[in-house]
């Protein structure tokens, strides 16, 4: 069995050092091995392939007690697939609008650059545009600061 230390499983997994001993001390992660001599931690290929899928898991907005209820429910394997299923799809959900508001949000700010532009250029025409597609985005724009 391959033993990593914490510094190895940082680098692998993105998450920092006080993270991975967060992430221990709340359960996780481990319990890890330590070191007999050093009483340093020694990470498994299983402690290390874990804290590579909560550092997936967390790069997506997954809080503590989902990652909690996922790490268990691998743990527990097909028995737990339709929850496994649910708690991914209702993530997917969340990101699912995110993506809708940073879309508006895009849009807002590149329609109202190029009313700008408009306006740096003096063309009234392209201005009257402008303001056409900025007042059509304004109501999707409010609707994501509620």
């Amino acid at each position: 069995m391959t033993r990593f230390t914490i510094q190895d499983v940082s680098r692998q997994s993105g998450l920092s050092e006080p993270t991975l001993r967060y992430y221990e001390e709340v359960g996780l992660l481990g319990p890890i091995a330590r070191d007999e001599s050093s009483g340093h931690r020694r990470y498994s290929d299983g402690d290390l392939d874990a804290a590579q899928v909560l550092a997936c898991l967390r790069a997506m907005g997954v809080g503590i007690e989902d990652m909690r209820t996922y790490q268990a429910n691998r743990r527990r394997g097909q028995e737990a697939a339709a929850e496994q299923r649910d708690i991914l799809l209702r993530h997917a959900d969340r990101v699912e609008e995110q993506i809708v508001t940073l879309r508006t949000h895009l849009d807002y700010l590149r329609a109202k650059a190029a009313l700008w532009d408009a306006r740096d250029r003096a063309d009234a025409t392209d201005e009257a545009e402008a303001q056409v597609e900025l007042h059509a985005i304004l109501p999707r724009l409010e609707a994501t600061f509620r």
